[in-house]
């Protein structure tokens, strides 16, 4: 006869220790995809309010570099990982223009944890999340 007294222990740990380690994984990328999605969104929804409440385009401008910055600074992006897209509708000539809709699509990569930067790795292994908002300008914009 075999003893097995004291190996239900063992097996417990290491069956947990093999199903715990993916799920603190799993765990983990989806906090920081959540969170860069969130930053994307709330990047696009700020800037698309700065851009139609600014008097004029140089100060929307300078706005909403700041508005970016301190959105990126909060949810722990990489300033450099932001693509800015700001396009207007009916005029495509002048953006932003008087009665034009905003339409504002901030992007960028989440990089999993724990990818290496080996032979691109971590590029290929990232997840793109976008964030697009919609603003209505004013017909008075800029007639100050």
């Amino acid at each position: 006869m075999h003893d097995d007294r004291g190996s239900a222990a063992l097996e417990f740990i290491t069956v947990g220790v093999i199903l715990l380690v993916p799920l603190v994984y799993l765990i983990v990328a989806l906090g920081s995809i959540q969170e860069h999605t969130l930053g994307a969104e709330a990047a696009a929804r700020h800037l698309a309010r700065v851009i139609a409440s600014a008097p004029d385009a140089e100060t929307a401008a300078a706005h909403g570099d700041r508005v970016v910055e301190n959105i990126a600074d909060q949810y722990g992006i990489e300033r450099g990982s932001l693509e800015v897209s700001v396009t207007c509708a009916p005029r495509a000539a002048e953006c932003p223009a008087p009665g034009a809709l905003v339409t504002v699509t901030v992007a960028t990569r989440v990089p999993l944890p724990l990818v290496p930067s080996v032979l691109g790795l971590d590029l290929a292994a990232s997840i793109p999340v976008e964030g697009v908002a919609v603003q209505k300008v004013s017909r008075l914009w800029g007639a100050s």
